[in-house]
């Protein structure tokens, strides 16, 4: 790989750090990330639990179809043909604990017949969310990190689909789900938090879904981390772990490295934050560059909650179950003092056979919350407190899932719980956030800025620009911050440059050997 001797630091190895250094080594530029802890990945993680892998990020990767542009982007940061990806039939199942059910299939045209069978008196709502799932198919979304002359085509391919898609983008998932008069549909368009959000989240599901678009890789998305860390490695690129860094660097108004916690300083010629954004701007930069429009995202703009996850492995083989059951509650979950859940769901990973043992299967329920703060203070104050309230979040989710399969407790080998504190600790999220940026109803999906008023040499990629976050947000800033970088250097920007360095010789992805948490 041709070389041109600039050196780029990057600050956190998560997926955006990640790809920001395959971009930054192809483009002849020496990346090195620096990750505070032994692996990447950063909220793209699983962790392992005697012989029991547990994931906490991937439902699907939105692009894995080898026709789509995202599968395209997907390449240009990792060899994404040596994913394994599997498609159910059946994405997921609502359930009461009355014994009512709703299959949510991927394919449209079944799931509309499992709703008529379900609430023929909906007949006509039903046939019109079908419809607009199937009109929306043809909507091409602009790429949101390029500008208006880069999208033309794409907005006008989408001009007759534009009023369709910004009704709905102004519309929640649970004001959507009120058209309907059965409970258990408007239960599937969103109770509890997440029907806050905008109903395209659902629209765009179903469309990716639908088309083959959304699917799972087996071995989660540890999987495609270790992929894009390989690639980068094998272009010359380095990853550091255990490199916390404790302050960013700036000489004469520009980034100049890093200084990590041990003390050692790191140059570099450019600086990219892929860490926590308010970390970023408020510690690691002291607060120097920033403005009233950043000060005001980060102190009065929504964030998605944080989570808890209780994750079981059990002696059985649960293939019969649905991958993701969503259970309506009689009685609502009591989380912690303002967080009561009125449904849980569950994954069971019967169809990833690198979670688990043979017979044996994965088990985890997340539990969104946004009284962070109450689990850290526990944590950090009350170690017996805090190991007990675990425990009663624990034995509430077995408890509810015994009504679903009543056998199950007596299975049960491991139970682990990870809280807010956990994912501050180990990700270093603000407020312990899943995502980021909340989207609500009418958001415009506009990235925020990647660079800092009077801070030359530095970019800022990941959730924290691209609200709504998500595995995409991780190439989708990465690329056009070191585009950014080599208008800048006068270097040719190759994203699609070809190896010229032997690839490390390593079998395909099955599982990853983690431990976490």
């Amino acid at each position: 790989m041709e070389q041109h001797g600039k050196r780029i630091v990057i600050v956190g190895g998560g997926i955006a750090g990640l790809c920001a250094g395959v971009y930054a080594q192809k483009c002849g530029y020496q990346a090195e990330v620096l990750e505070m802890h032994d692996m990447a990945g950063g909220l793209a993680t699983s962790w392992r639990r005697s012989g029991y892998t547990f994931e906490t990020c991937l439902h699907w990767l939105y692009g894995s179809d080898p026709k789509g542009r995202m599968y395209a982007q997907w390449k240009e940061v990792f060899d994404i043909e040596r994913l394994t990806f599997v498609h159910p039939e059946e994405f997921a199942r609502i359930e009461t604990d009355r014994g009512e059910t709703l299959k949510a299939y991927t394919n449209i045209d079944r799931l509309e017949a499992e709703m008529l069978a379900r609430s023929p008196r909906d007949a006509a709502e039903i046939r019109r969310f079908a419809s607009e799932v199937r009109r929306l198919a043809k909507f091409r979304i602009p790429d949101p990190t390029a500008g208006w002359s880069s999208n033309l085509l794409t907005m006008l391919h989408d001009l007759p689909y534009m009023p369709l898609f910004q009704k709905i983008v102004g519309t929640s998932c649970a004001e959507y789900g009120k058209r309907f008069t059965d409970p258990l549909l408007r239960s599937f368009f969103g109770a509890g938090e997440m029907g806050r959000l905008s109903a395209i989240a659902l629209f765009l599901s179903f469309v990716w879904l639908g088309t083959g678009d959304a699917s799972y890789a087996i071995g989660g998305s540890q999987a495609i981390i270790r992929l894009i860390e390989q690639k980068l490695v094998s272009l010359g690129g380095k990853v550091r772990f255990g490199a916390k860094v404790n302050r960013i660097l700036v000489q004469n108004g520009a980034a100049a490295g890093v200084q990590l916690a041990s003390g050692e300083i790191v140059s570099a010629d450019w600086v990219i934050s892929a860490a926590d954004g308010h970390a970023t701007i408020y510690e690691l930069l002291g607060g120097k560059y920033t403005s009233k429009q950043i000060d005001k995202f980060y102190n009065e703009f929504e964030l998605f909650p944080s989570y808890l996850q209780v994750s079981l492995g059990v002696a059985m083989d649960l293939a019969q179950q649905p991958s993701i059951s969503t259970r309506l509650l009689d009685v609502p979950l009591l989380v912690d003092p303002i967080t009561e859940l009125p449904q849980i769901s569950f994954r069971f990973f019967h169809f990833d056979p690198t979670f688990a043992p043979e017979g044996k299967t994965a088990v985890t329920c997340f539990l969104p919350t946004f009284n962070h703060d109450y689990w850290v203070q526990l944590h950090k104050n009350d170690p017996a407190g805090y190991h007990a309230e675990k425990q009663r979040i624990a034995e509430a989710v077995i408890a509810i899932l015994e009504r679903k399969v009543p056998d199950i407790r007596a299975a049960i080998e491991v139970i682990d719980v990870a809280t807010p504190a956990t994912v501050i600790r180990y990700t270093g999220n603000w407020k312990g956030s899943m995502e980021g940026w909340f989207l609500p109803p009418g958001s415009r999906f506009r990235p925020l800025p990647n660079t800092l008023p009077g801070l030359r040499q530095f970019m800022m990629v990941g959730q924290w620009v691209l609200p709504g976050g998500g595995l995409p947000s991780g190439p989708m800033t990465a690329r056009p911050a070191i585009q950014a970088i080599c208008r800048q250097d006068h270097v040719p920007f190759l994203p699609r440059k070809q190896d010229t360095l032997k690839p490390l010789a390593s079998p395909p992805m099955s599982f990853p050997p983690l431990q976490k948490h």
